[in-house]
């Protein structure tokens, strides 16, 4: 058995590590092969802005006979890293042959080079990014993949917890038929906002993308602001966001609310992308890009996929989660478009939001767990402590 790093640039290798992915998942129908683009971007410091405060280094692993059984990546994150009780690195975009010793390498070599680093856990498997891409391991739920969102064979599960990696957090993605009534409960919240008329609620507007961006970003900052780790949100950032999503919108999908003309909440949903580039077999050519801009006009995406809910802290609590699923229910279900909504997953440390999102009807579709390895094997393992809750200092172990 032999590492080969994976170096910007090397091309044999690059396809390599892109390669084994199709060999694992080649009889399993349910896999969408990623843009290799999208993959790659990870580790460019051209593209991905985590190298400016972090690291990340990546293998193949070959067997004698030079078959290519196994990758990996190591990286970490320096404005995370240290705010741990123990300084943890992550590792990610594994993929591996059945078969818990190749298994065992690829974590040990991830292990090795986070210890050399002064690392003393490892999360995983998670991105070199944000936590709304490529980030935890499939534990229950196997259907297709939305865009960005981990697909693992079961048999991962054992090649992790057999190496000794525990759960982190569970990451709970739940889904709601669009044209399943209204849940009876935000029905009666829908209805307290509507006898108030300082309330209303409307879709975006492409032709207005830059008031919308500062509405947003006003409505991100009001909701967000004072919990542990979050900056607010610049104004050049929330118009490079809309900026990056406004090809793929669909205004119907995007529903803001407001309290005497003031923006105050905001329930964005985006079309799924890999409806339109699970035929691509990985590859973003012109071909493809022409094939995607038809698609999206021609509207052959049904599925959508909800990216991020917020209402500024002046108005939690007073019912316009209500409006806001009222007003998107009245603008979707007429169209009759629409048929399938996956909501971005939810931490179980976060029950609160949990309890919103199943609220509005949502189920549980897929639940993903983010695993941490301590490398001190005698030191007592603790999960991530519920929000507004210590951390336990007994530990606890599963």
């Amino acid at each position: 058995m032999k590492f080969l790093e994976v170096k910007l640039g090397d091309k044999a290798l690059i396809r390599e590590f892109l390669m084994l992915a199709v060999r694992i998942y080649k009889d399993d129908p349910l896999w969408i092969r990623p843009l290799d683009k999208d993959i790659e971007a990870v580790f460019d410091p051209k593209t991905n802005k985590f190298w400016r405060h972090g690291k990340a280094i990546r293998w193949i692993l070959q067997n004698d006979k030079g078959e290519t059984v196994g990758r990996v990546a190591a990286f970490i994150n320096e404005r995370t890293a240290n705010t741990e009780e123990q300084p943890t690195g992550g590792m990610g975009f594994f993929e591996c042959i059945d078969d818990q010793a190749t298994a065992n390498l690829l974590f040990d070599k991830c292990k090795e080079w986070l210890t050399a680093n002064g690392m003393e856990a490892m999360d995983g498997p998670i991105n070199f990014g944000e936590r709304e891409a490529w980030w935890g391991l499939l534990y229950e739920g196997r259907y297709e993949p939305v865009y960005q969102m981990n697909y693992q064979p079961e048999y991962y599960i054992p090649l992790f917890e057999n190496y000794g990696f525990q759960t982190y957090f569970k990451q709970h993605v739940l889904y709601r038929p669009v044209l399943e009534p209204m849940q009876e409960r935000f029905k009666e919240k829908a209805d307290m906002v509507a006898r108030d008329p300082n309330y209303r609620f409307t879709t975006l507007k492409k032709k207005e993308i830059a008031k919308f961006a500062e509405d947003f970003r006003a409505i991100l900052n009001g909701a967000w602001t004072g919990h542990a780790g979050f900056k607010p949100m610049r104004k050049e950032q929330s118009a490079s966001i809309m900026k990056k999503l406004k090809p793929i919108l669909a205004e119907e999908l995007a529903i803001f609310g407001y309290y005497k003309d003031e923006p105050i909440a905001f329930f964005i949903m985006i079309p799924d992308m890999n409806q339109v580039f699970k035929d691509f077999n990985g590859k973003f050519g012109l071909i493809e890009k022409l094939r995607t801009l038809w698609r999206i006009k021609m509207r052959k995406i049904t599925k959508c996929y909800g990216i991020v809910f917020g209402i500024v802290k002046e108005h939690q609590g007073k019912g316009v989660d209500g409006g806001l699923i009222n007003h998107a229910r009245e603008v979707l279900q007429p169209m009759n478009h629409w048929n399938h909504m996956e909501m971005i997953w939810i931490g179980d440390f976060n029950p609160k939001m949990l309890n919103v999102g199943y609220g509005i009807g949502g189920r549980d579709y897929k639940i993903y767990h983010t695993l941490r390895y301590l490398f001190d094997r005698t030191k007592p393992f603790k999960r991530l402590p519920i929000i507004g809750e210590k951390a336990n200092p007994e530990g606890v172990s599963e």
